[in-house]
């Protein structure tokens, strides 16, 4: 989930001088270790700047090397150290994933992006009651153009998420909560982020594939790229996951801290599904950036349709795409991906005139204890690896 899309508006003006972009040419002349030590530096800075638990990031320079950071605590109670590779749940981030397999199934000629949305769920006895149901296309979906809202801050989902813990909820029981509802606007005539229009792609895609949409994911994407560090977040118990801080009196979970004294997460995560529906190192969440926005995912002549965004109100100068948010920052345009789940927040951007890729995760979903945007944390980052020395021939 993304929550609060409009407040993600970056603020921060990097007033940098670039030096000469780093290319695959002269990163070969990079002192790796250096730069690793500025990055570090820096990440510990930023840290000292904020006010949250802890932190990971990483990046990924042209030739695929990846330098992987930690600060803070993974557990400020017990005061545990934050990790590299320790895991945090992505949020929206999982857009990208479904959004990338859909690709593969336009290129394979299964799916048509212009289709109506009817034409793969129209059998539904519910279908119908979707607002637009007879106008939106799976465009509509992938952009959030389609006019239907979000299910997951409705009061009655709140409600009866944390009534049972336990509960492994459909896809359907998801949609359920928007059906009879008055559209935002006419299919393809507006702008508006819901993590229900990629419930609907998940269940087409699982509909054409006859297989269950984390399998697809997996079999598709993260084995072929081996991203074996992202793991789905079906269940209440998740692997090597980190203690997250959603706030005290947050509306998902009421307490301040996600996970159990058994490890178990105070709800279970499951429902977000193809809203996002992830966990991962922030290594990982790098090197996936830079295989999507790099065409490794799909076929690459279909990245240019991917990238082709719409307005969005997502900070100035931002569009959003299939499935990514395309940026206008002082570094140039990125493409990437916010991300929010109670406990946790996430950013990842590819940085396409550099060629590097930059991924952010943090322990809390607080925004205001970072002190900044968490997409101005990645420039710094990212910033740092730009102006690196040109080297000496």
């Amino acid at each position: 989930m993304v929550k609060n899309m409009t407040r993600v508006v970056e603020t921060v003006a990097l007033s940098l001088a670039l030096a000469t972009p780093l290319s695959a040419q002269t990163q070969a002349a990079v002192d790796v270790a250096a730069l690793q030590a500025r990055l570090d530096s820096t990440f510990q800075a930023i840290y000292k700047t904020g006010n949250f638990p802890g932190a990971t990031a990483a990046v990924v320079l042209p030739d695929g090397t990846s330098l992987a950071l930690a600060v803070g605590y993974s557990d400020s109670t017990r005061r545990v150290p934050m990790r590299s590779d320790d895991r945090m749940l992505q949020g929206s981030v999982g857009k990208t994933y479904y959004a990338a397999a859909a690709m593969q199934l336009v290129a394979e000629g299964r799916l048509d992006l212009d289709a109506a949305v009817s034409d793969y769920l129209g059998d539904r006895s519910w279908f119908d009651r979707v607002p637009n149901a007879s106008n939106i296309t799976v465009r509509n979906l992938m952009n959030h153009t389609s006019g239907v809202m979000r299910y997951e801050f409705k009061q009655e989902f709140l409600v009866d998420l944390k009534a049972d813990p336990d509960k492994r909820w459909e896809p359907e029981e998801l949609v359920a909560y928007i059906l009879d509802e008055q559209p935002q606007f006419a299919a393809g005539q507006g702008w508006e982020y819901s993590d229900t229009n990629y419930i609907l792609l998940g269940l087409i895609i699982e509909s054409i594939t006859g297989r269950r949409l984390y399998d697809e994911v997996e079999n598709r994407l993260l084995e072929p790229l081996g991203l074996h560090n992202t793991v789905p977040s079906d269940g209440r118990v998740i692997p090597g996951l980190v203690q997250g801080y959603a706030g005290a009196g947050n509306p998902f979970l009421g307490n301040d801290e996600v996970l159990l004294p058994d490890g178990r997460f105070v709800i279970n995560p499951q429902f977000e599904w193809a809203g996002g529906g992830y966990a991962s190192t922030t290594e990982d969440l790098a090197r996936w950036a830079k295989a999507v926005y790099e065409g490794r995912a799909f076929e690459p002549e279909l990245l240019a349709e991917v990238l082709d965004g719409v307005p969005a109100r997502l900070g100035p100068g931002s569009a959003y795409g299939l499935g990514v948010i395309v940026h206008e920052t002082p570094l140039g345009t990125t493409y990437g991906h916010s991300g929010f789940f109670p406990g946790y927040l996430t950013e990842m951007r590819y940085y396409p005139k550099q060629e590097i890729a930059v991924a952010v995760q943090v322990n809390t979903s607080v925004p205001a204890s970072l002190g900044r945007p968490l997409g101005a944390i990645a420039g710094e980052l990212a910033s740092v690896v730009i102006e690196q020395p040109t080297p000496q021939r």
